[in-house]
């Protein structure tokens, strides 16, 4: 029988999980000096509002929750016009993304949530004109 203990990393297969994933990735994102900006001067989020849009956000893509139902594309339309969205912003983005699954969590859903991730910041560069 294999042996398990407590620092066994937990998959993002629960709310609970994911909310807490959210937060790790966001002190990421919020400590991060090209980033931080973005979102606390330009976009001016609050995060007592926003923080619980992304939470059900993954809630819905990981767990097929039905908690979310904001156009994510518009809202980065908006945010791109007030400052073009560069693909270092997005591969940056997305490095914290897998540095945060890499550091707190495993399992199948996390490997999921590293793919639509990829797919997200893909998507996000195809449908917005990035600059390099």
């Amino acid at each position: 029988m294999p042996v398990t203990t407590n620092r066994e990393k937990p998959d993002l297969d629960s709310r609970e999980h994911i909310e807490d994933f959210v937060d790790r990735f966001y002190a990421r994102l919020l400590a991060d000096e090209q980033l931080a900006p973005i979102f606390l001067e330009i976009a001016a989020v609050d995060l007592a509002v926003h923080l619980p849009h992304i939470k059900d956000y993954w809630c819905k893509l990981l767990l097929g929750e039905q908690g979310y139902r904001r156009h994510t594309m518009n809202i980065h339309r908006r945010l791109h016009r007030k400052r073009p969205l560069t693909a270092a912003d997005f591969q940056r983005w997305l490095a914290h993304f897998n540095a945060t699954l890499d550091e707190s969590f495993r399992g199948e859903q996390t490997e999921r949530a590293r793919r639509i991730a990829a797919a997200i910041a893909g998507n996000m560069q195809a449908s917005l004109p990035v600059h390099s």
